[in-house]
């Protein structure tokens, strides 16, 4: 079966010191030896994430992104503290090896986890990943179970609870990616504020808090190779917290491009939520409704806030890429992204208002 996630050369100005990451792993492990290949993987617009191999022996080291970010954003520490705490009851975790917060070393905090030898979906189905509709709706299902499994942990048994604020998330939520989007916007992309305006407007209570991942979707879940119905890995912890999990659920929608959307929408896809056999959007949140007990009478708000967010995520790199700190050639139609996501939000209010 094909391993969908291999790494590749190294993207131009953001290498690692080779000598100074050999030092600090030798360090972690001792039994090490050799000199380590350093390679990139190219998925991801956020933190950086490399592979690290000693001869047969390969590990993944993750670290923020070159260039001015804001102080808040990519905090490595928080994120792997995160996942030590989760992994003994959500062990779809990688483990993790080692923890640097001493910026000698490479000018940041990083952190050093395994790595998980497996299949992960991005746009489509490699040539040789062929499931019948059938199968890949069970593939489907099995991995939204992983996302209801992670809203029941117990987040005080797992030490977590004092990630979370307490009640009000949904408001700290909408006011918090509201500002941020008015300090990122640019002067090519749309203002958001009759979006803004209409999830402040409409905002619920939360409907209740728990462990949330808050970046859930295909191409951060690892299949088993032999097996791919099989969830073995979870990653990218970055923004997980305790919150409200209709609004998880509401972030990962806002990748769901099902085969019956719009072709810019199409253009955005990640996964492969599009194929014959991957659940609507409508079922996700019905099967998701069914499985964790929860109940809402509408989804409308959670959707729009999801693509809201994303727009807003987008922007901030995109942010990056106008005002020329960074190079990623990736990044510069972000801001055709975030109109498109702009007027998207306004057509939903407009069906949801009705």
């Amino acid at each position: 079966m094909t391993q969908m996630d291999q790494a590749v050369d190294i993207r131009e100005g953001e290498e690692l010191d080779a000598l100074a990451v050999d030092q600090f792993m030798k360090q972690a492990m001792p039994d090490l030896s050799g000199e380590p290949s350093i390679r990139q993987y190219p998925g991801g617009a956020s933190n950086l994430t490399y592979q690290v191999d000693y001869g047969d022996r390969s590990f993944v080291l993750r670290r923020p992104p070159f260039g001015k970010i804001a102080r808040s954003a990519h905090d490595m520490l928080r994120e792997a503290r995160v996942m030590k705490a989760l992994k003994p009851v959500y062990p779809y975790v990688p483990e993790i090896i080692a923890i640097c917060d001493d910026h000698q070393v490479l000018g940041c905090d990083f952190y050093v986890m395994e790595r998980l030898e497996g299949i992960i979906l991005r746009q489509d189905f490699p040539r040789d990943f062929e499931l019948s509709e059938g199968d890949t709706r069970k593939l489907c299902l099995n991995v939204i179970d992983k996302l209801v499994d992670l809203h029941r942990v117990d987040a005080q048994a797992a030490g977590l609870s004092q990630l979370g604020k307490g009640p009000g998330y949904v408001q700290r939520q909408v006011g918090g990616w509201s500002d941020r989007f008015r300090k990122a916007r640019t002067e090519d992309v749309g203002d958001f504020e009759a979006v803004m305006g209409w999830l402040d407007d409409k905002m619920p209570e939360d409907v209740t808090q728990c462990v949330i991942h808050n970046d859930f979707r295909f191409d951060n879940v690892v299949l088993r190779q032999d097996n791919p119905f099989e969830v073995i890995g979870v990653l990218d912890w970055e923004m997980a917290t305790i919150g409200d999990p209709l609004m998880d659920l509401g972030n990962s929608l806002a990748y769901w491009v099902q085969k019956d959307d719009d072709g810019t929408f199409q253009m955005l896809r990640r996964q492969p939520t599009h194929r014959p056999g991957m659940l609507s959007r409508e079922e996700v949140v019905a099967y998701y409704l069914e499985q964790s007990g929860l109940q809402v009478e509408r989804f409308d708000y959670y959707e729009i806030y999801g693509l809201f967010r994303l727009a807003v995520i987008l922007q901030q790199i995109y942010y990056r890429y106008f005002h020329g700190q960074t190079n990623d050639k990736r990044f510069a139609a972000f801001g055709h992204a975030v109109q498109y996501l702009e007027q998207r939000c306004q057509k939903l209010i407009i069906a949801s208002d009705l």
